[in-house]
């Protein structure tokens, strides 16, 4: 598989989205300083050679070309975090939404597990999940 490996999200406020993603996944950040205090391009280290790079809207349709990004609000993935425990899941939902996410579905057991969702202040959508 060809490395680096990079998931991208358009996000409305670099500072905003910056902010969120320290704050609330406690992710650590790469590359230099931009004027504005943030990483330029604005990207976390996920895990090895996974990144999560976030681009605004503007420049994230430039790289899409023709093709329209999705309205706000709408999910086109999902993404997931296995964490360890209910007592994890539920700390990092409450951590995210002090970032400035939105609770989409609170901490509870589920048919296929326990599981909290937490939209992150673009409306990207995190499923938090025993794992």
């Amino acid at each position: 598989m060809p490395r680096p490996f990079t998931i991208t999200l358009p996000i409305a406020d670099r500072r905003r989205s910056f902010a969120f993603y320290r704050e609330g996944l406690e992710l650590d950040p790469v590359g230099e300083l931009a004027e504005d205090g943030v990483p330029e391009p604005l990207q976390f280290r996920l895990s090895g050679d996974t990144y999560l790079c976030l681009i605004p809207t503007g420049g994230f349709g430039w790289v899409l070309g023709a093709r329209e990004t999705a309205p706000s609000g709408t999910s086109e993935c999902l993404l997931g975090i296995a964490l360890a425990d209910a007592d994890l899941v539920t700390g990092v939902a409450e951590r995210m939404v002090q970032a400035g996410g939105t609770l989409l579905t609170p901490p509870a057991h589920q048919p296929w597990g326990f599981e909290a969702l937490v939209a992150d202040p673009d409306g990207h959508a995190w499923q938090l999940y025993l794992g």
